[in-house]
């Protein structure tokens, strides 16, 4: 396996070249102090050196040695302990925390880029710190002062990491169901006691105390998910002076043993008359914990875009080494017994598809969290705005980044052939590890569903709309000879796109399966289009350097045309199966399956 390498230069592309960052950094009050070009240049820069040195050795010892459990008890894989420990001495658990609790106050922008850099690591070491920032982002914004103060900051510190407990046997994606009870007690806390399974880092031999964040019914709540309350929930009490106390009555029951992340703990959390402390207001713990899981679905998206990262860089050093036949127009390499499998053109269609859609991929990803960050630290139309596209796009994130991601490792693991098969060469484990991202924090087929259902026909397609104008309007000014391939394309699709929606908002008033049956094909022509555009932005920026003399612009330019013309094309057959009406799918009987 080759060795990990942080493409930097391509994450600095797009932060100031493609999406300039900077100025939006300065722009707003709330970040002008605390983060400029060079702050963020170090922090990535320095955390590539962890991410390339320190974590991304541990990805073939978590696979192969995972976690062990032990009468309740989980160890982590050799080398785990000490690399969490070399993160958490360097403050990265803090990087987006708040400055308030100790945290580095950074933008999701910034710690998005971070994230990418250790999941292409190891996605299994990335979740241990990856879910504490998730759960530490809901207590952030909804916990009170004492809670913040008392559980928070050793979150952000990294003495105590977090977990989020939604998932019960009977009850998956439809949380209304769970039946895990949280009983109030005298002194405002409450006596917690439920089963929770498939629950990410929630035991582990990592840190000295674990918080969960847990989804729980009163005895009078309402039926359904609006009777669902939020509670904190320790794996040891906490003393009034911060020290740790006796065990709380969590537990472990056992570990799951997974296709893939071997290296994470995915367990089945026992909570007996734990105690706990409710998080935000009774019965509105939902809404709670989604502020957590809408960071953690872009994360999750993240996440397959540093595993499809590292497979090209596999493919790619493979590749070039590997002599096998000769091109099609004459031997490139006379003096070797062949020329490597470079010279042959379906080799190249996975490589580019790979390098296409993975920069792409890390583009978007970094719009859409600039889109996060101004519905963060943004006010009036500009955080409006910020939260409606991040909102809109989220759903993209995590489905359409993870699909095309594991598409990725399955490519890169082509590739190699044989040797792609056979575990010595690492891609057969990153097409292991990426396949959980198309499954977990909501499947990608609910994602699809929380696009077209939840978010473009609840809104009658206003909050399309926002996303069109902003396309429309580049489309507008960038009218230049040179543009033209670029523009040409992205219009189209857009419009394409308009006229799908249009058609979905209007037939699923007469047939509701239609979201069903659409959902699915309607994301990935959103996806390709949004992928397009921010394609169009980088040929923009690059176009502007392309006589500088750095071989980066033309590679980046030449990707931006194979998008457009071998990647983009794929949404029309997905239009065509989209517009379909549901009859074809709901005429079939259930005895005819």
């Amino acid at each position: 396996m080759a060795d990990y390498r942080v493409p930097l230069k391509d994450m600095s592309f797009v932060l100031y070249d493609v999406l300039q960052a900077d100025e939006m950094w300065q722009s707003l009050p709330s970040l002008a102090d605390q983060v400029d070009r060079d702050t963020a240049d170090s922090i990535l820069q320095e955390c590539a050196k962890i991410a390339e040195q320190e974590i991304a050795p541990l990805l073939r010892v978590g696979d192969e040695v995972g976690v062990s459990f032990n009468e309740g008890k989980v160890t982590t894989a050799p080398g785990y302990k000490e690399a969490f420990q070399t993160y958490v001495e360097g403050g990265w658990t803090g990087l987006g925390g708040l400055p308030e609790y100790g945290g580095m106050g950074m933008p999701k922008i910034i710690t998005a880029l971070h994230e990418e850099m250790l999941c292409g690591g190891d996605i299994a070491f990335s979740l241990y710190p990856g879910l504490t920032a998730g759960a530490g982002l809901s207590l952030a914004k909804h916990g009170s002062d004492e809670l913040k103060e008392t559980y928070l900051t050793k979150m952000i510190s990294g003495e105590w990491t977090g977990s989020m407990c939604l998932t019960e046997s009977h009850a998956g994606s439809d949380l209304g169901m769970i039946r895990t009870k949280a009983v109030p007690q005298e002194d405002g806390s409450y006596r917690v006691t439920g089963n929770k399974i498939f629950i990410t880092a929630g035991e582990h031999d990592l840190a000295e105390n674990i918080v969960h964040l847990v989804l729980a019914k009163l005895p009078d709540a309402p039926a359904g998910p609006r009777g669902i309350s939020l509670f904190l929930v320790p794996k040891i009490n906490v003393n009034d002076d911060g020290s740790l106390g006796e065990a709380n009555g969590v537990s472990c029951g056992s570990i799951e043993h997974k296709m893939g992340i071997h290296g994470s703990a995915t367990c089945v959390m026992n909570f007996d008359d734990a105690k706990g402390y409710l998080v935000g207001e009774v019965n509105k713990g939902l809404a709670c914990m989604f502020t957590m899981m809408n960071f953690e679905r872009v994360g999750v998206g993240i996440q397959a875009i540093g595993s499809a990262e590292r497979s090209y860089q596999n493919a790619l050093e493979y590749a070039k080494e590997r002599i096998q036949g000769r091109s099609l127009t004459g031997a490139k390499s006379p003096d070797t017994a062949a020329d490597s499998i470079l010279v042959h053109g379906d080799v190249r269609r996975m490589l580019l598809n790979m390098k296409a859609l993975n920069e792409g991929s890390r583009a978007l990803s970094s719009y859409i969290s600039m889109q996060l960050d101004y519905s963060t630290y943004a006010e009036g139309e500009a955080q409006k705005r910020g939260d409606t596209l991040a909102a809109l796009l989220t759903p993209i994130a995590k489905a359409f980044f993870t699909d095309i991601g594991f598409e990725s490792t399955v490519a890169g693991q082509q590739v190699f052939g044989g040797h792609g098969f056979i575990r010595e060469w690492g891609q057969e484990q990153l097409v292991r590890d990426t396949r959980i991202t198309q499954i977990y924090e909501g499947t990608n087929g609910i994602q699809a569903m929380d696009l077209l259902a939840r978010k473009v026909v609840a809104s009658k397609g206003t909050m399309f709309t926002v996303f069109a104008d902003e396309v429309k309007a580049f489309i507008s000014a960038e009218q230049s000879a040179e543009m033209a391939e670029f523009v040409g394309p992205l219009a189209e699709a857009l419009a394409d796109l308009q006229q799908l929606t249009d058609t979905l908002v209007a037939g699923s008033q007469k047939d509701p399966n239609m979201l069903g049956t659409a959902a699915n094909d309607y994301l990935h022509v959103f996806g390709y289009t949004a992928m397009a555009y921010i394609w169009a932005r980088m040929a923009k920026a690059a176009l502007a350097k392309q006589d500088s003399g750095d071989d980066f612009y033309q590679s980046k330019i030449k990707t931006a045309r194979y998008y457009f013309a071998r990647l983009l094309p794929r949404r029309i057959s997905l239009i065509n199966t989209a517009s379909q009406a549901s009859d074809v799918l709901f005429d079939i009987e259930e005895d005819l399956f």
